[in-house]
């Protein structure tokens, strides 16, 4: 039964959660471009959100990238230019370390403002929180894979990660089986990060697959007026 549900969840939903990734977002590109947005609350409480949004996309950023290229890089590369797999995962702590805590504190910042200000929580919608907290969690989960990693800094479980992401993108049938055995925290994290794409074409999160370029040919214009003085008699 848990090799089934192993299967299941690393071995097939995977596949469920890129495959709507891209169809949904292609879809939503379509017949909702207007909604191809960040949908800033900019002129509320801006100073806060500036600095919160800057911690927040710099860490995440960096851990995103830092997982893309950990993970989909071939193992044969790291071995060829002499990068042990030890190395490998005590760089990926300390790098991923900082740029989490640093996520993680703009990620409270901007989770802060939108829930306590009663202005912006009333201008937000179930997937503007939703997708915020469930990043939120998936920071906490991802530091906390961080002591469990100390334990074994031989590399050999962040082998068994690559091995596993690269057999989902070479449809290898026992990509599953790499993982099967990892310690709970690490499949939590992995659970998580697949539904994070499973949800992002329903989230402003679409935002990232064109910002900022997809700015510079979008039809349409987001015009904001300040506020007109009253008319004076003379007026």
């Amino acid at each position: 039964m848990a090799d089934h549900l192993n299967t299941a969840i690393f071995g097939i939903y995977p596949y469920i959660a890129l495959a709507v990734l891209a169809l949904g977002s292609i879809v939503r590109y379509d017949r909702e471009p207007y909604t191809w947005r960040s949908g800033s609350s900019q002129l509320l409480r801006r100073r806060q959100l500036v600095l919160g949004s800057v911690l927040f996309h710099v860490g995440i950023l960096i851990v995103f990238f830092g997982h893309l290229v950990g993970l989909l890089t071939p193992i044969a590369i790291f071995d060829w230019v002499g990068i042990s797999h030890g190395f490998k995962q005590g760089l990926a702590i300390a790098v991923g370390g900082a740029a989490g805590i640093v996520c993680l504190v703009g990620a409270t910042m901007l989770l802060h403002r939108r829930l306590a200000d009663p202005r912006i929580r009333r201008t937000s919608s179930f997937a503007d929180i939703a997708i915020l907290v469930l990043l939120y969690v998936q920071l906490l989960i991802g530091l906390a894979t961080i002591p469990v990693s100390l334990g074994h800094m031989d590399g050999h479980e962040m082998v068994k990660f690559m091995s596993w992401a690269q057999g989902i993108f070479t449809f290898d049938l026992q990509a599953a089986s790499h993982v099967r055995d990892t310690h709970p925290i690490f499949k939590a994290h992995l659970f998580l990060g697949l539904t994070i794409l499973l949800v992002f074409p329903f989230t402003r999160l679409v935002h990232m697959l064109s910002a900022p370029l997809r700015y510079l040919w979008r039809p349409g214009y987001q015009v904001v007026r300040g506020r007109r003085p009253p008319l004076t008699p003379a007026e």
